[in-house]
């Protein structure tokens, strides 16, 4: 793993981590932030927003695009500003980006941090991600990992396993959450027997430009395929927690520039001075072929799917 401090796109200190396959971008001017993830020499995979590049300052929020870390359920405090310089401490395997806490404009005392570690070899990244508690209330809260992927692409998620009805599958297996701009009849959504996809568009026709689905994912991945790149992330899932958003591990959403792949920890009640922890492992493919359906992602997605799970047995150290 190499590590080397870059301007990048009018911030001047931003970090380029690589291991010759891949390579990171993560802001340290505002942030911590992600900026981009993808082969080395090559595209990146984020989605950014031009008009914000180069950005410090201020008491508005800024998207900025990339990888973020936010706080679930989304309130006005989810929408703290991350305008100002954060920390870089590099630690054997690990670089530590710890934001300030968040105390103006108007104070929600967390603080947020983002590590990661890159594989020797591959493509495989760790992203931990710590929520601390800085206030003297307890709060409950769940860690919120959003990726905001490029135009053009697709989401893909796993639905429960199927069998038919008989007196073992009297109970449900699964859920989806709808927000109030969620429209089923919207041709982006493509809902198979097993799979659940959602595509990004940059010029929808339907009645809402914005589209959002939250599941409950027993199995703990999802992907995004776009231009012959896989884009694979798992988040360990918690059987016995409650997660957000009427019990939410993994949410989607779009809108015309970008499509944002999201996991969630468990909700908890975070006590003065303690902290929320989430993980998540990314992996990228190329050379994935096209298709539709679910025959499409059983043949050319799944496949590279399970090529993770020995990564995620054998995790970065």
């Amino acid at each position: 793993m190499t590590v080397g401090k870059i301007a990048y796109h009018g911030w001047p200190n931003a970090y380029r981590i690589s291991n010759g396959t891949v390579q990171l971008i993560v802001l340290t001017d505002v942030g911590p932030r992600i900026i981009f993830y993808g082969f080395a020499n090559g595209e990146n995979e984020f989605h950014e927003f031009a008009d914000q590049a180069g950005k410090t300052g201020g008491n508005e929020f800024r998207s900025y695009g990339g990888h973020r870390l936010w706080v679930s359920p989304e309130t006005e405090t989810t929408y703290f500003p991350d305008n100002v310089p954060v920390r870089v401490i590099r630690q054997a395997d690990t670089v530590r980006f710890i934001a300030p806490v968040e105390e103006s404009p108007k104070p929600t005392y967390f603080q947020k941090e983002i590590d990661v570690r890159v594989s020797p070899t591959g493509t495989h990244i760790t992203v931990i991600h710590k929520i601390t508690n800085h206030a003297t209330d307890a709060i409950e809260m769940a860690p919120w990992a959003l990726s905001a992927m490029a135009q053009n692409g697709r989401s893909i998620f796993p639905l429960p396993a199927k069998a038919p009805w008989g007196k073992t599958h009297l109970l449900p297996e699964g859920l989806l959450a709808l927000w109030s701009y969620t429209d089923l009849s919207d041709r982006r959504w493509v809902f198979g027997t097993k799979y659940l996809q959602l595509r990004q568009d940059p010029n929808p026709t339907g009645q809402f430009k914005e589209q959002m689905i939250g599941l409950y994912d027993s199995q703990g991945w999802g992907a995004y395929f776009r231009k012959g790149h896989l884009f694979v992330k798992r988040a360990e899932v918690e059987r016995a927690a409650t997660y957000p958003d009427y019990g939410c591990n993994f949410e989607t959403y779009t809108e015309p520039g970008f499509l944002e792949l999201e996991s969630l920890g468990p909700l908890r009640k975070l006590h003065a001075g303690e902290m929320a922890v989430h993980v998540e492992d990314w992996w990228l493919f190329e050379g994935v072929p096209a298709g539709e359906g679910d025959d499409w992602v059983e043949e050319a997605i799944v496949p590279r799917v399970k090529q993770t799970q020995h990564d995620r047995a054998n995790p970065i150290r």
